[in-house]
């Protein structure tokens, strides 16, 4: 399993709450892990109700088995100076710069220097040691950019790197990409089925090959229960009327008489049935459509009170009895 799992998808399919149980998934068993957020949202902390994330790791979850799920949101203005101190010995320097505004004119306008930031502080996590030389953090999951951007936010360091030939700018852009382009990383797209979310995820995974970046997995999110299997769906453009509300009157719904409580009921009945099976045809079309796509398929069910924190563990079970883990 890739040491930093990056997650990404277009907005509305879940993505930041999919990184989430996939923090806890990997957790499990006494692992550490650390999630990332690099967008600002804050949406780590209101799935795992807690306070807004300030810029450092804080323990926010404990996993089955005793492992620990650590977060991080990632400023780019804070991890700018954190990169003036380590490369330039520029401690106070980097203060004094922040108050003349410099901090937030580099971050702000200077071109893919914020995302070069926020890459770079993740693969460091990625790296980092503790004193006996073992990995500090078991895995990093990054709630990353949504798919449209997310092939460019992770190639930026690509660019700095050719247009910065030498120098420590270089080589920390160098020593980024040798891991978001080893086994080191994988890069997970999450959809829905539906048609432009899948459609995107194809674009992505496309975008992602042809950039060599490593593409992980497909995690379809918000699967509504199968209420009906197939054979049930062919019945109900032919079952008759006067069976169905017969039925429904044996079954206690009503009465048998012309005109009854179940006869009323047999109208609308038919068009859930019907809304139901046009459903299926399209969410059956669309996970073809995705098993074409050469990478392991996740599910992970809708919740239909919303998310809260016992879902999240929840999602985190139903991934590990996927095989991610």
């Amino acid at each position: 399993m890739s040491r930093l799992q990056v997650v990404s998808g277009k907005g509305g399919t879940g993505k930041t709450t999919v990184a989430a149980a996939l923090a806890l998934a990997l957790a499990t068993e006494g692992k550490r892990t650390l999630l990332v957020e690099v967008e600002g949202r804050q949406g780590i902390a209101q799935l795992f109700e807690t306070d807004a994330l300030p810029y450092e790791e804080r323990k926010i979850a404990v996993a089955p088995g005793g492992g620990e799920v650590y977060a991080l949101a990632i400023d780019a203005e804070r991890a700018l100076l954190d990169y003036l101190q380590m490369f330039y010995k520029m401690g106070s320097a980097g203060r004094a710069l922040k108050k003349l505004g410099a901090i937030d004119f580099a971050t702000t306008i200077a071109p893919g220097v914020r995302d070069v930031l926020l890459t770079g502080k993740a693969c460091e996590a990625v790296r980092r040691k503790d004193r006996g030389g073992r990995f500090v953090y078991d895995y990093v999951v990054m709630d990353a950019p949504p798919t449209g951007r997310i092939t460019r936010f992770l190639n930026v360091n690509d660019e700095v790197a050719g247009l910065a030939k030498i120098g420590p700018i270089h080589n920390q852009a160098q020593a980024v990409m040798r891991v978001l382009k080893s086994p080191e990383t994988a890069v997970h797209l999450v959809t829905l089925l539906e048609e432009m979310p899948v459609q995107e995820t194809a674009d992505g995974i496309a975008e992602l090959r042809a950039a060599r970046l490593p593409v992980g997995r497909i995690i379809v999110n918000m699967v509504r229960p199968r209420v009906l299997e197939e054979a049930d769906l062919e019945l109900v453009e032919t079952v008759p009327r006067s069976s169905l509300a017969r039925s429904l009157s044996s079954a206690g719904l009503g009465g048998a008489r012309r005109g009854g409580h179940a006869e009323r009921l047999v109208d609308p009945l038919l068009a859930q049935a019907e809304e139901y099976a046009e459903r299926f045809a399209l969410e059956t079309e669309q996970r073809a459509v995705l098993a074409d796509l050469g990478l392991p398929l996740h599910e992970l069910p809708l919740f239909a009170e919303g998310m809260d924190l016992a879902g999240l563990y929840q999602l985190a079970r139903n991934l590990r009895g996927q095989g991610v883990s």
